[in-house]
């Protein structure tokens, strides 16, 4: 497929043609209002940017597109995982129809590329990896997909859960995940010890959702950081969530980031309101990726989420204190072109040889449009107009 996107400004700039060739960019060129092209999509001069990344998503929770379901359970990480065990079959979760019900949704918004955690656990077992691959084929387009395989139940507490992740990495799972294994586990370096294991022999990364703050939580960060160094895994391994970062003291937090840059350990945020801010200067001037994902969306665990990735990274940079043009720009990086780590892509962004995954909108430049989050006008994955 060859095709011309006609008269964009990527990231603001200058109008061009964007020459898209087998799903990507072949060459970005001042714009030529008179530039031949029978398969020209005319961008009217709209603001032009990468395809969003959901670096940290939970595509097999949703109920999304169903009637609406009201929250209950208790208000902890615990309290939501036991809900979640007592009412998911009544909603028949995992689902393919809610599944590709919120691809659809999102993939209109312009998120072309995901990391999902998908739960294994010896209730549904490997089925809601299966769901959500088959959702993403059904899409027809070629949207990017890391699956994460996640033990939201706990790893050590339930005996078989690890034969389970094992089995995940071994059937092409990108990822394993882990839960707070201190205080889900109660048994920090078991767990550890156990998912790094599997990652080292099966090729896979790891991906850890920690949400133990302060000292409890950073000497986990010091385990992971340990092992990943040990066993050579640099730019494979996540801390998701990682409140502890954001409780303490600064120079703390230095050395803490100063392992995780030296070890190759990235870090993802969902950016919440009401948990310690992530310290994304310190993080971001050290070279340590950071990713920015929706977590669940309209599920048991809340009801909140639409998924817009551009009205996250506002949210991002509203609590991160973001006030200057450079630094706005920042917060939409973060959500576009500097995530392609997360999904497996060494270029994601509008230059040549990066995926033909592009979003228009109707804004001045960058800055206006992370603050306005405007309609998304058009989004093309691969070169293919959604």
């Amino acid at each position: 497929m060859t095709a011309l996107l006609r008269n964009v400004r990527p990231w603001g700039g200058a109008a061009s043609d964007v020459l898209i060739e087998g799903g990507r960019i072949a060459a970005v060129e001042p714009h030529l209002p008179a530039r031949p092209s029978d398969d020209a999509i005319d961008g009217r001069g709209l603001l032009a940017l990468p395809g969003f990344v959901n670096a940290h998503a939970h595509l097999d929770k949703s109920w999304w597109g169903r009637p609406w379901v009201s929250y209950g359970g208790e208000a902890t990480t615990q309290g939501r995982i036991a809900h979640e065990r007592a009412h998911r079959d009544e909603l028949g979760i995992p689902s393919l129809e809610s599944t590709s019900a919120l691809l659809r949704a999102l993939v209109a918004q312009g998120t072309t590329a995901f990391r999902s955690h998908v739960d294994v656990d010896l209730g549904v077992g490997l089925r809601g990896i299966a769901v959500v691959r088959e959702a993403v084929a059904a899409l027809g387009l070629p949207v990017a997909l890391e699956i994460v395989a996640f033990p939201q139940d706990g790893v050590l507490r339930r005996p078989g859960v690890m034969d389970l992740l094992d089995a995940a990495a071994a059937e092409g799972a990108d990822h394993i995940g882990g839960l707070d294994p201190a205080s889900i586990d109660r048994d920090p370096v078991g767990q550890l010890d156990g998912l790094f294991e599997i990652a080292g022999r099966r090729g896979v990364g790891i991906d850890i959702h920690l949400h133990d703050g302060g000292e409890l939580g950073a000497f986990q960060y010091e385990l992971i950081i340990e092992r990943t160094r040990a066993l050579g895994l640099a730019g494979r391994v996540n801390v998701a969530h990682g409140f502890a970062i954001g409780e303490l003291p600064a120079a703390r937090q230095h050395a803490l980031v100063d392992g995780m840059r030296e070890a190759g350990v990235s870090i993802t945020t969902v950016a919440p309101i009401n948990a310690p801010r992530l310290p994304l200067r310190l993080l971001r001037d050290a070279g340590v990726p950071v990713g920015l994902g929706t977590d669940g969306i309209r599920d048991l665990w809340g009801p909140y989420g639409d998924g817009d990735m551009l009205a996250l990274a506002t949210r991002l940079a509203q609590l991160s204190g973001a006030r200057r043009d450079e630094e706005l720009v920042e917060a939409v990086r973060i959500a576009t072109s500097d995530a392609g780590v997360f999904v497996g892509r060494a270029v994601h962004d509008l230059v040549p040889g990066a995926p033909a995954d592009v979003v228009l909108v109707d804004a001045e430049n960058v800055p206006e449009a992370l603050v306005a989050a405007p309609a998304r006008e058009l989004v093309l994955v691969g070169g293919v107009p959604v």
